[in-house]
């Protein structure tokens, strides 16, 4: 589990870096900015990217048409895969103020097209709880959360971290025992997820009913996940990526 948060961390460093160098008036500036913030040479970065260092010195000095979202990808993954091989200490150093989320979220993904409410019901296994003609539209991604991490480590102001880059998704709490505890964060939270899914629960019965009236009073399904595993049921989460 710890491999698919280490995995989260590294892909939120990454949209940060290269959606700045995207949306950059100077993408050649900007792309050199941060190979510099990594301590990186051009020669290591062109190597890792496996491109000569000319060619990327031409991107970097504006010599050259605007870098393609393709090449800015493999800039940043070359930038990050070269900072882990040293340690990480980059990577980890943007993201001080919210490691801790790294112990709490075992898992976020943000789709590439919207995903169909029931299919990420499907995907979990789960069993609607409340709300069940609220089981519609579509989703954008999901976040697949530690409840104990996240109650003992998270504050109030990181809550809005676990929503990445919009509400409209699926909140996953697992090592749940009744589902009170997250049903009331959301409850007082501005933001909410389109559906919430329990994982920890053996029964429908074991679910607190305060949750289940929170989820109706909110008008979000609570879905009671049935998967074996938390793995196996983010490995049928990752299904629905396309």
């Amino acid at each position: 589990m710890r491999r698919v948060a280490d995995d989260w961390l590294v892909n939120q460093v990454a949209y940060k870096i290269a959606a700045e160098i995207v949306f950059s008036t100077d993408p050649g500036k900007t792309m050199r900015k941060w190979r510099l913030i990594f301590g990186l040479t051009q020669k290591d970065v062109a190597a890792a990217m496996g491109i000569s260092s000319p060619v990327l010195s031409d991107y970097e000095k504006g010599k050259r048409r605007s870098p393609g979202i393709n090449f800015v990808g493999r800039y940043v993954r070359s930038l990050i895969e070269l900072d882990i091989k040293r340690g990480g200490k980059v990577v980890h150093k943007m993201f001080e103020g919210t490691l801790r989320l790294q112990h709490s979220v075992i898992d976020m993904v943000e789709f590439p097209a919207p995903v169909e409410t029931e299919k990420v019901v499907s995907a979990v296994l789960g069993i609607p709880l409340t709300v069940p003609e609220e089981i519609s539209g579509h989703v954008y991604g999901y976040t697949v959360i530690d409840s104990l991490s996240a109650i003992t480590e998270l504050g109030p102001y990181d809550f809005v971290n676990l929503f990445g880059r919009n509400s409209m998704r699926a909140m996953v709490f697992t090592n749940v025992s009744t589902g009170r505890s997250p049903m009331v964060a959301i409850r007082v939270f501005p933001l909410k997820p389109k559906v919430v899914v329990l994982h920890g629960p053996k029964t429908p019965d074991s679910v607190d009913e305060l949750a289940k009236r929170l989820s109706e009073i909110e008008r979000i399904p609570l879905i009671l996940s049935t998967a074996d595993s938390v793995e196996s049921m983010i490995k049928s989460l990752r299904s629905l990526v396309r």
